[in-house]
């Protein structure tokens, strides 16, 4: 005759299977060791558990004691864990971010000090490239502040190399990519914006609906409704990944310039509301067409053959790949080149932004929907 388990013996076995700690900076190079020993290994949101069991005493033994009582009831906030390939252009997404912030302060303190001495503005576009930088040594500066100024300048030339190697060691992860080259086939989405989406998404299976991907990114408004009272939206929740987060509203910047349904878009909601929310809703759109095009493997149906080649030959070449000139053949992005295919291709990017805006032009804004005593009857 078999004696049933109890309670302790079940929650023994289960912490035996499977293996519960909270996600922190190394919590992957933790997953790496424990993932022999046992049969899964579960990474919580600390977030998400800390709103759930927050305790005044905190202690590693009470924690653990917490984590398998979720795990247990099946209240635990588990968090993907992403495969090797996901995990390294993570890094080299996140590495690049950081280069591309530290230059950013950099650039600005050499601002900051021109400002300091009423310095006029450069006429230039680019107060850094080779006319902005001779433009800089004929002002009239301190000692003290040029040789700052020379400083940051070596700086941003030293970072402007590592900024170069990471976008080589990213565009050779992201080359042969599938989903990558799709997703640039949206218009303000280039290499660089696709490889951020994708390090952060991994698999886009793991989202059963759209909304769960604008979740994700931290785009979807925060919602405060009591009772039966009407909802009242707010700002974006901001919660999710940061970085591609950022990413979509820099290629919702480019959409917004370019011809296309998504310009189209922009420029109704910002007669509504302005330049900003106008930015940040075109970038909730593109996180919806993003889980679109990534689900039913499928690319964007206003793209831009000569501009997609183009793209790809661009990622090729940051890669390493060699050159096609001089070998007696037209590249995969000659078609770039010629005047007229372009112009047949922003002509129909033309025709789609008209198209969307007749299409819009006769909805009319429609109140919330108020309860009639009708309606009150129906539902008792």
């Amino acid at each position: 005759m078999h004696k049933k388990p109890d309670a302790a013996g079940i929650t023994a076995g289960r912490a035996f299977r499977d293996q519960r700690l909270e996600a922190t900076g190394n919590a992957m190079a933790v997953v790496r060791v424990l993932s022999p020993y046992v049969g899964r290994v579960i990474v919580a949101n600390p977030m998400q558990v800390k709103a759930i069991a927050h305790a005044r005493i905190k202690t590693d033994k009470i924690d653990a004691g917490v984590l398998a009582q979720l795990h247990a009831s099946g209240f635990l906030p588990e968090v993907w864990v992403p495969d090797e390939q996901t995990e390294r252009l993570r890094r080299l997404v996140a590495r690049r971010n950081q280069v591309v912030r530290h230059r950013t302060r950099v650039k600005n303190e050499v601002h900051g000090i021109l400002q300091a001495h009423l310095v006029p503005k450069c006429p230039h576009a680019d107060l850094f490239n080779r006319r902005g930088r001779a433009w800089l040594e004929q002002q009239v500066l301190p000692d003290d502040e040029r040789a700052a100024i020379a400083r940051h300048i070596r700086e941003i030339d030293r970072l402007a190399e590592h900024l170069a190697d990471l976008d080589r060691d990213i565009a050779r992860e992201a080359v042969d990519d599938v989903q990558v080259r799709r997703l640039q086939t949206i218009t303000g989405v280039n290499a660089i914006v696709a490889s951020g989406i994708m390090a952060a998404v991994g698999d886009i299976r793991r989202f059963r609906e759209p909304q769960r991907l604008v979740s994700y990114f931290g785009l979807n408004p925060r919602v405060r409704q009591s009772g039966l009272g009407l909802a009242q939206y707010g700002r974006i929740s901001k919660h999710g990944r940061s970085h591609a987060r950022a990413k979509l509203v820099e290629a919702a910047w480019a959409a917004a310039k370019a011809p296309g349904p998504l310009r189209a878009f922009f420029l109704r909601i910002r007669n509504k509301r302005g330049h900003q929310v106008a930015a940040v809703a075109v970038a909730r759109k593109l996180a919806v067409l993003i889980w679109h095009l990534l689900t039913k493997e499928q690319d964007c149906f206003w793209a831009c053959p000569a501009l997609v080649a183009a793209k790809q030959r661009q990622l090729a070449l940051k890669a390493g790949a060699p050159g096609e000139r001089g070998v007696g053949r037209r590249g995969s992005a000659y078609a770039y080149n010629v005047k007229e295919l372009r112009n047949s291709e922003q002509a129909a990017a033309e025709n789609a932004e008209r198209a969307y805006e007749l299409m819009v032009g006769h909805w009319r804004p429609r109140g919330p929907k108020r309860r009639t005593d009708a309606t009150k009857e129906d539902r008792l």
